[in-house]
């Protein structure tokens, strides 16, 4: 009977560190699970931030069709740098359609992000893997986002309605 009672009590007490270590012990993501974007803005002036929402929008809808077929990290890095050029040319039409002359310039690097809440899901402070977009200096105020798992793709079009699906996949594959 004693005998019993340890083997139980050691299955609880088993359990229950199963437990703890699951809650506490490994967060469901980490900064290496993530490819996030920076799309810096020449300056800080009302012309550059305004062309630097619409040169977003322009890349964001050239990547969509592209990193929805991604079903890992390594596949939308691999994608994006295959890409790079192709979306320089993106903010570069956007650029010029708005009277710009300054270039873009897209690069792949790790770069250091502030804490950032998207929805339920908090990115803590750190250095992450990045797609980083200059336009022009690149010194202005910026706008960044999460391009693996693709958080901030999404913007109402039917084209996002596949990527949302896709996005569910990828976040409950993960967790």
């Amino acid at each position: 009977m004693v005998k019993r009672m340890k083997k139980i009590f050691v299955g609880i007490i088993c359990l229950a560190l199963v437990g703890i270590v699951a809650f506490f012990g490994t967060p469901a993501q980490t900064q290496n699970e993530y490819l996030r974007i920076h799309i810096r803005a020449n300056s800080n002036a009302a012309v550059d931030q305004a062309v630097k929402y619409q040169v977003k929008d322009a890349v964001v809808d050239f990547m969509i069709p592209l990193l929805a077929k991604c079903e890992t990290k390594a596949e939308s890095i691999q994608t994006v740098e295959n890409n790079l050029s192709a979306i320089e040319r993106v903010a570069e039409t956007v650029l010029l359609q708005n009277g710009f002359s300054y270039c873009a310039s897209a690069l792949l690097n790790k770069e250091k992000f502030p804490t950032r809440s998207y929805g339920d899901l908090t990115l803590e402070s750190g250095f992450y893997d990045a797609l980083i977009l200059n336009l022009g200096t690149g010194t202005g105020d910026n706008w960044w986002c999460v391009v693996y798992p693709p958080l901030c793709f999404v913007n109402g079009g039917a084209t996002t309605n596949i990527f949302k699906s896709r996005i569910l996949e990828i976040i409950n594959s993960i967790i």
